[in-house]
């Protein structure tokens, strides 16, 4: 039979792509095994990142419909191959880090503070829903016997009102740059942050220093947020910010990034672009990878090669492709016995 993609999703056959991934939400904040510890809860998370994988790619999902998991991974499905309607060369195998997913789904942020952690930093085992306050009896006709309309804090104890309710301060953000040599290999970036932190009486304040290590996936994206929940200043009568870094590629002296792929501008003479060349391309590891071009170079001309670019943020161990830009260098003058011998050789316009 193979896995049910749908059946670890908790999701019906026929269901949206807004559906999966809102079953993808809620079925990786259950069994992330950062919060939750019971046996099998890993393996469990691996599931649900490979059924996400498969059913948010419309082709992918085509022929897991059709195929099955067998098919969909290029096993021997009856008629498959010739001209019977199998999935013939399609093969999938589920290589991505499961991790990498959860994070570029989250955008990098923490998903567990603010409604999921508990006052021990576990993750309460009954709140799998989408709706934060369910646990608490405030997802229907209010909190724990209370209306509805209840509001303003916890006012009804004993005639008393708690006004005091804090509010957490907007996030403080920061651009975290790193370079393609850092995205392609992934790497650990160290913050050093200072910020102010409650004494023991809980109104006087210290300045503490603190490093925040952000651990950059490979391949991930210009854009990726990673959160570091509460580490902004804490005062008497607030909620300490989130820091929140934003990655931002540097600018690099030889290529430019182009999503997973990276472009390489090879400058051409004239000479090599009407007579042909060879352009040696470099790779970022250090590499170089031999374009041949025989039969001239035209305007906006490019060669891509496969598998030279960047690690792909969901399948790291797959890579985007080195993309080579032509640009013909003209020469600044000719002499007038060069400008003869080429109205010579080239046909007239």
């Amino acid at each position: 039979m193979g896995k049910d993609y749908y059946d670890i999703l908790g999701i019906e056959k026929g269901a949206s792509e807004d559906d999966v991934k809102k079953a993808y939400r809620r079925q990786a904040l259950r069994f992330h095994p950062d919060k939750n510890k019971s046996a099998g809860a890993e393996e469990r998370f691996k599931e649900v990142a490979e059924a996400y994988d498969v059913l948010s790619d419309p082709k992918r999902r085509e022929v897991y419909d059709r195929f099955g998991e067998e098919g969909l991974k290029g096993g021997g499905v009856p008629g498959g191959g010739g001209g019977g309607g199998g999935p013939g060369a399609f093969s999938y195998t589920f290589q991505g880090d499961p991790h990498a997913i959860f994070a570029e789904f989250f955008g990098g942020r923490s998903p567990f503070d603010h409604f999921f952690a508990n006052r021990n930093g576990g993750l309460n085992e009954e709140r799998h829903t989408d709706d934060p306050f369910a646990h608490f009896g405030m997802g229907g006709g209010g909190m724990g016997g209370f209306p509805r309309s209840f509001s303003g804090g916890m006012g009804g104890f004993g005639g008393q009102s708690t006004s005091l309710t804090k509010r957490q301060d907007p996030p403080i953000v920061h651009d975290l740059g790193v370079t393609l040599e850092e995205v392609f290999s992934g790497c650990t970036k160290k913050m050093k942050i200072s910020h102010k932190r409650l004494n023991p009486d809980r109104q006087s304040t210290r300045t503490e220093d603190k490093i925040l290590e952000v651990e950059v996936k490979k391949g991930w994206k210009e854009g990726t947020k990673i959160t570091f929940p509460k580490e902004g200043d804490e005062t008497p009568t607030n909620i300490p910010a989130d820091v929140v870094f934003v990655l931002k590629d540097k600018p690099h002296p030889i290529f430019r990034r182009d999503g997973s792929d990276i472009v390489y501008p090879a400058k051409v003479s004239l000479r090599d672009a009407l007579c042909g060349c060879t352009v040696n391309a470099p790779t970022l590891d250090g590499r170089t990878v031999p374009v041949k071009i025989s039969d001239g170079v035209r305007p906006g001309m490019k060669r891509r090669i496969a598998g030279e670019g960047l690690p792909l943020p969901r399948q790291p161990d797959r890579r985007g492709d080195l993309i080579v830009e032509f640009e013909v260098k003209f020469p600044e003058r000719l002499s007038q016995s060069a400008r003869e011998t080429i109205a010579q050789v080239l046909p007239p316009s």
